[in-house]
């Protein structure tokens, strides 16, 4: 029988969930396309259209696996199984508890955890109303399979320590077999050639795991050794596609320098091989291939610059110590002529507006209307990400002290990672999407269900429209306000260039399908911040990242469990002790 008396309770509960997943969009979206953004390959417009589709796709197809865990392995729903009114509340107050806190953190620019946000609303809400002792904190001893480890704070608080950890591992392993597989060989680019398509069919295989380990509502009718083959067949075609198709077009554009073709030409496929030798550009023909490294300069270069400007200056972080040059030796050694800044001064990055200036003229003019129209669709993603990483703050350091310590790699072969690295960002993308919308849509699940039949039921599948429901508020809250933790992530935590960004958001994707696959909703803030450190580390010197605004990450997650549970669990108490007549 369907709760009409309580309509007011899940009319807060779709406000919320909104909020819930509006802020989830604005705070951890950015996670999977920050490095993507800061390393140049895409645009902030070109990568808010990619996470809008492949967030929205995740979450709706492949979502509904891990949002059984939000709702039923934290605070068991038998509790409150003569009043379920009681947990309906409870999952109010924690979205409540969850949505405030990560509104105040994501104005803050903190790039908190939003599954530690909610879960630390459905403990303080479970706390408040049955006791710390009857929240499930450890997995009982009759818990079978993957339930010994997705049952339980405990395991969620175990999984937070090896996410960060397991990401780390797997980016570092993968940027360290590019840097010397690749980056530092004698040809770099040929190197490029033999290794990009292995690792599209390397991430082809992620994405047919997530899909085929049971990760939607459909079925897969395979035995194991079927699974095995269809997830390796999947990266071996893909892989096979890419050499075909893609490959011949990159060596056209990379290596012989052809202007004239255009993104079409892929499809032309081994055609292109026999195509003549390219006739010289015209004069004001732009590049595809980028400067990457523009406005960052080298360990030598800056030192140059600093002892020019102040050969006197003697202040903390201005000088080169011993111990720097002897960590960054040969860091400019590798930098090929189209590398970086051959100058010392750097290159100033402009930025093109999609709004533009206000007209002049009366409010209700035509071109001032219009400007209003685009300021209100646009405004979220016609920032200068870019320019934003280098303005300093209370957190940010001597940036450019930590970039001259990272490596400068042939801009050719940077090049040829940037399709890897947009592959990557969609992969991450879609993973978030599948992982993080329990956090908007497990509580809300458990409300509409209770609000809809009036009891807690045993095992309900999540509504497809729900799903729509939070992935749609996930991607408004990027398009709207994602860039404000995009500022905060990318270059100002170290360097970044395509080579590092693949690897970071595959050694995070990595992390986070494995976690989808067992049903454990970690962090996607971790996994990506993990993955940053790693690669940093890589670069030779832990000198290349800037420790500051990683601790200032890490503080935000440290606070974020408890300041959500504190405002859940408070409401939850308020209300079930108020006076009533």
């Amino acid at each position: 029988m369907m709760l009409t008396q309580y309509n007011y309770l899940f009319a807060l509960g779709v406000i919320f969930a909104a909020l819930d997943a509006w802020n989830i969009g604005a705070n951890d979206v950015a996670n999977s396309w920050a490095t993507s953004v800061a390393s140049r390959s895409l645009t902030l417009m070109q990568a808010m259209i990619g996470a809008s589709i492949f967030e929205f796709a995740g979450a709706l197809g492949v979502g509904a696996r891990v949002t059984d865990t939000i709702r039923t392995k934290i605070v068991s729903p038998d509790h409150y199984a003569d009043q379920p009114a009681v947990l309906m509340l409870g999952m109010v107050c924690a979205i409540m508890g969850s949505s405030i806190w990560l509104t105040v953190a994501t104005k803050l620019g903190m790039p908190v955890s939003t599954t530690h946000s909610l879960l630390g609303g459905v403990l303080g809400m479970g706390i408040a109303s049955i006791g710390a002792g009857k929240v499930t904190w450890v997995a009982p001893a009759s818990a079978m399979g993957t339930e010994k480890i997705n049952t339980g704070v405990v395991s969620v608080f175990l999984a937070w320590i090896i996410a960060p950890g397991l990401s780390a591992g797997f980016a570092s392993i993968l940027f360290l077999s590019t840097k010397y597989g690749v980056m530092l060989r004698k040809d770099p680019v040929k190197k490029a050639f033999a290794l990009i398509p292995f690792y599209f069919g390397l991430t082809a295989i992620l994405l047919a795991m997530l899909l085929i380990w049971k990760g939607g509502s459909y079925e897969i009718n395979l035995t194991e050794g079927g699974v095995a083959g269809a997830i390796i067949g999947t990266g071996a075609g893909f892989a096979v596609l890419v050499s075909i198709s893609f490959m011949p077009w990159l060596w056209r554009v990379v290596v012989k320098e052809d202007w004239e073709l255009r993104w079409y030409h892929i499809f032309i496929g081994p055609l292109l091989w026999k195509r003549p030798e390219p006739t010289a550009p015209p004069a004001d023909y732009d590049s595809p291939i980028r400067n990457f490294y523009e406005g960052h300069l080298t360990r030598e270069q800056l030192d140059a610059r600093r002892a020019a400007s102040h050969p006197d200056d003697v202040e903390t972080g201005q000088t080169t110590t011993s111990t720097d040059k002897e960590a960054t030796v040969g860091s400019s050694t590798v930098a090929s002529s189209s590398n970086s800044d051959n100058g010392l001064e750097r290159v100033a990055y402009k930025h093109k507006s999609i709004v533009g200036p206000k007209p002049g003229g009366p409010w209700h003019s035509g071109a001032v209307l219009f400007w209003y129209f685009k300021f209100a669709v646009f405004h979220g993603v016609d920032q200068d990400v870019i320019s934003a990483q280098k303005t300093k703050d209370a957190f940010s350091g001597d940036l450019e002290n930590a970039h001259a310590h990272a490596d400068h790699f042939d801009n050719k072969a940077e090049f040829m990672y940037s399709f890897l690295q947009i592959l990557t960002a969609a992969t991450a993308s879609f993973t978030h999407g599948a992982n993080d919308i329990s956090n908007a849509i497990g509580p809300f699940a458990t409300i509409y269900d209770i609000w809809s039949t009036g009891a807690i039921p045993d095992k309900a599948p999540v509504p497809t429209w729900i799903l729509a429901f939070g992935g749609g508020f996930l991607v408004i809250g990027l398009w709207t306000y994602g860039y404000n933790i995009m500022r905060n992530l990318g270059n100002k935590l170290t360097l970044n260039s395509p080579s590092r960004g693949f690897s970071m958001e595959l050694g995070s994707a990595i992390t986070i399908i494995v976690a989808t696959r067992l049903k454990l909703p970690v962090s996607t803030t971790q996994c990506i911040t993990g993955a940053i450190v790693g690669v940093g580390l890589c670069n030779g010197t832990w000198r290349a990242l800037n420790w500051r605004m990683i601790a200032w990450i890490y503080a935000g997650w440290i606070i974020t469990l408890p300041a959500a549970g504190i405002i859940s669990g408070v409401l939850m108490g308020i209300i079930l002790n108020a006076p009533r007549w």
